[in-house]
């Protein structure tokens, strides 16, 4: 079982990106589950939100506490959060930023594997909106292949009816932009 944690700010998509990712894997046979986790937040104010893939059911029922893969959809946040805690030692770091990997490491002591994207400056020129939901989709899938790229054109579909084109473009350019360093 592969288990996913999202941290966004309210109205960033952490829970649609999510969702997305759940009804993908769905749709390949597997077995998913996709939730958020929040209280009264405003817009604006961090959430997060967790996924599990697996080829077997999942009867787990909680937060996810020990992910293998954190999926950073607002880049401010890592200033007030530990989006890093209780990451596996293999895991990787799915971040959406314009920094290198030097540069986090050096401001954040992160260690282990991370993956990059401006997924920010991708969705404001394919949606013209800072909503990186779809963008950090395609960062995510190449980061760690949990379900093929094509598998998220029809939950797109359904969920963004005219504009799902665009968000495909981004997310499309995030999964080639994406860099990775072990």
């Amino acid at each position: 079982m592969i288990e996913v944690r999202f941290h966004g700010r309210g109205g960033q998509g952490a829970v649609t990106s999510a969702e997305l990712m759940a009804l993908a894997a769905i749709d390949e046979g597997k077995y998913a589950q996709a939730f958020p986790s929040f209280g009264p937040e405003r817009r604006g104010a961090p959430v997060v939100a967790f996924l599990r893939v697996s080829g077997d059911r999942i009867r787990v029922r909680s937060k996810v506490y020990d992910p293998d893969v954190v999926v950073v959809l607002d880049p401010t946040l890592l200033n007030i959060v530990d989006v890093a805690a209780g990451l596996k030692p293999e895991g990787i770091l799915v971040i959406n930023t314009s920094k290198s990997f030097d540069q986090l490491k050096k401001e954040h002591g992160f260690k282990g594997r991370l993956a990059v994207v401006d997924a920010t400056k991708i969705a404001l020129e394919e949606m013209k909106v800072p909503i990186t939901n779809t963008t950090m989709v395609g960062a995510l899938i190449r980061a760690t292949g949990l379900i093929r790229l094509e598998s998220i054109d029809q939950p797109l579909q359904h969920r963004f009816g005219k504009i799902a084109e665009r968000n495909k473009k981004a997310m499309q350019r995030a999964f080639e932009e994406t860099q990775i360093k072990e």
